[in-house]
């Protein structure tokens, strides 16, 4: 290798290490629809050269045929990755961009302004260190400007950079600037926000992009560059108590047990004693692994293995958390819940809950209020719909450990799970747990559920009739509590229409009503099987996600879902009530089968075609299922 071969090889090695020194900035930009953050993304870009040869070809080659200069550049191209984006000029997804000065590394997320991608927002923005919120000087602060201002306080960004962008199109004129500054940071005063940076800027025309503007004398804040470069990132506290979720129990042969995790917080060593959560178990650290070396100490944001001192029952999904400052363990959250899918989310209905590694039953048990993100208004409501915003009370079936989302983002943020979908509806921030459930101390009672099935003569059991309107489902269970009442069974009726005349007497017909309807019914027929009853539910019942939380109120065996299956033209044909003939006439809205689905049973402990089988016949199959 020649001399001159082995200086560019050191020079290149040098840099590579200087690269690796430098930390790295995660910011987003953001703001109201054509407020020109892709601009100012391929401007920053392209004057700091850290643009390739062929990108700027092809730059200049796409500016002329899909961009929106006239033929000049067009520098949002280099951001607008989708088809649809350059189609339409706008930002639809997340776009994420890799680059590098001398004094930082940076990732930056590109995100879409329309409130129809909120949920696109939310998840660029849920790792940032820094946004970037864009205001148009000729438009002032818009609904859209508050909306993602709010986002971006909800999610825990702590610094700002009031971008007052397109400043040519007001001469850069101060008073313009100093007025759409005075009103932002009065709106702000609501959120949580560190700092505050406002720069004027033309992203088109590069002023205050990266070289101060000779056009703002007036200005003597940062560049925007400058002000990236050197923000205070939140450094990851090491002195934190020690939190690591656990992702994989590592168990490759007889003689060797460890625990793989990301550290969330804190740091460990060996020696250290810890604590696992929830089950309280102690230990002390014997090993810290990072692939196949043993290391003196785990840092935050480090996946390693930790092998402990003895033998303690550790899963998946299990927090190692210092055992001198555990962290808290409840199974009620107060919550924000931004939801993210078609369908909408529901007080009463449930969903799987998934929080680091860890998978548990969760429903939503009250929806506070919903924010209007435009206005930062709090609204009453029951549902949840795409993009929507919410105070939520969430419990699950067991607890769990935990961090505030303001205090590590690792163990305070989750997903909901669909569980027939499965796709994610929902992602949310932990504000705190709820203590109610610990002062919740049900009276034990001298007879139990045995010693009344024993007076009785019988167990408790709930038959649950499932079907549409017109399927027999009342005829049915009167014919079945007639024929057990000859047999010496004490029984009971849970009817869809009696319950409406009083327990549920204040529910309509909307989804959200329907949904709450079978909650309060499976409750009551809980109780009433705990008591000794065989309890028989007429209900539509038709959304599949309800009569699986009503089965999961109960001990295998202790409940059995019946379907009523017949077609709609059959079931319309009975028409007993004459509902049917009513919602065709657009008197019944939110009927079952014309304008709302009746979601059919996947795994129905019985099916019986009421089209083909009489009254008697039916009650027969129950009694064989009972």
């Amino acid at each position: 290798m020649s001399t001159k071969e082995m200086s560019t090889s050191e020079e290149v090695n040098e840099y590579l290490r200087q690269q690796n020194q430098l930390d790295l900035l995660r910011f987003i930009t953001c703001g109201s629809v054509d407020d020109g953050k892709s601009t100012l993304i391929g401007r920053m870009l392209y004057e700091a050269q850290l643009v390739f040869e062929d990108q700027v070809a092809t730059l200049l080659k796409d500016s002329k045929k899909q961009g929106t200069q006239g033929g000049d550049i067009d520098f949002a191209l280099l951001v607008d990755g989708l088809a649809a984006e350059r189609e339409q000029g706008i930002t639809i997804d997340v776009a994420y961009r890799f680059f590098g000065t001398d004094h930082r590394k940076f990732i930056v997320a590109d995100t879409p302004g329309h409130e129809q991608y909120t949920r696109n927002m939310v998840t660029g923005a849920s790792t940032a260190d820094v946004a970037v919120i864009l205001v148009d000087a000729s438009q002032g602060v818009l609904t859209q400007t508050r909306r993602h201002s709010f986002l971006t306080s909800l999610l825990g960004i702590p610094n700002v950079v009031l971008a007052i962008n397109k400043m040519d199109l007001v001469d850069f004129d101060q008073a313009a600037f100093d007025q759409i500054e005075a009103e932002y940071r009065a709106f702000a005063d609501a959120l949580t926000f560190k700092t505050i940076t406002a720069i004027p800027l033309s992203a088109l025309q590069g002023d205050n992009v990266i070289e101060r503007s000779s056009r703002t004398t007036w200005y003597s804040g940062p560049t925007l560059l400058g002000f990236l470069e050197t923000v205070e990132i939140a450094v990851d506290n090491n002195e934190a108590s020690f939190r690591m979720p656990v992702q994989w129990v590592n168990r490759p042969h007889s003689d060797f047990r460890g625990f793989a995790g990301t550290v969330a917080a804190g740091s460990i060593a060996p020696g250290d004693p810890v604590q696992v959560l929830p089950s309280g178990q102690q230990a002390l650290v014997e090993e810290v692994i990072l692939f196949d070396q043993s290391l003196p100490k785990a840092l935050p944001k480090q996946s390693v293995t930790l092998t402990l001192d003895r033998e303690v029952d550790v899963s998946r999904g299990d927090v190692l958390v210092a055992a001198a400052a555990p962290c808290e363990v409840s199974d009620q959250f107060d919550t924000s819940l931004v939801w993210m899918d078609q369908d909408a989310g529901y007080v009463g209905r449930g969903y799987d809950l998934m929080l680091g590694a860890k998978r548990v039953n969760a429903t939503l048990t009250e929806i506070k209020y919903k924010v209007n993100v435009n206005t930062l208004e709090q609204m009453p409501s029951r549902n949840l719909s795409l993009n929507d915003i919410g105070r939520v009370t969430l419990s699950l079936d067991e607890p769990i450990p935990f961090t505030p989302y303001l205090e590590c983002r690792d163990l305070g943020s989750f997903i909901l799970i669909d569980r027939y979908s499965k796709a994610t509806v929902g992602a949310g921030m932990i504000n705190f747990g709820l203590r109610r459930a610990q002062n919740l101390h049900p009276t034990a009672t001298t007879i139990d559920s045995q010693r009344r099935s024993q007076l009785m003569g019988h167990k408790g059991k709930v038959i649950w009739l499932t079907g549409l309107s017109g399927s027999g489902k009342s005829t049915i269970a009167d014919a079945l509590e007639s024929r057990l009442h000859g047999m010496g069974i004490h029984s009971y009726i849970l009817d869809g229409d009696n319950i409406r005349g009083g327990l549920n007497k204040d529910l309509g017909f909307t989804e959200a009503d329907r949904v709450e309807n079978i909650r309060r019914t499976a409750e009551v027929a809980r109780l009433m099987a705990d008591a000794g009853l065989v309890v028989i539910t007429a209900f539509i019942s038709p959304f599949r996600s309800e009569r699986d939380m009503a089965r999961g109120l109960f001990e295998h065996g202790e409940f059995a879902e019946v379907f009523l299956d017949v077609t709609l033209d059959v079931a319309e044909s009975r028409d007993p009530k004459g509902l049917y003939r009513k919602a065709r006439r657009g008197e019944l809205p939110h009927f079952t089968g014309i304008d709302s689905p009746y979601e059919a049973p996947e795994s129905a402990d019985l099916r019986i075609d009421t089209s083909a089988t009489s009254v008697e016949e039916c009650v027969d199959l129950l009694l064989e299922l009972l």
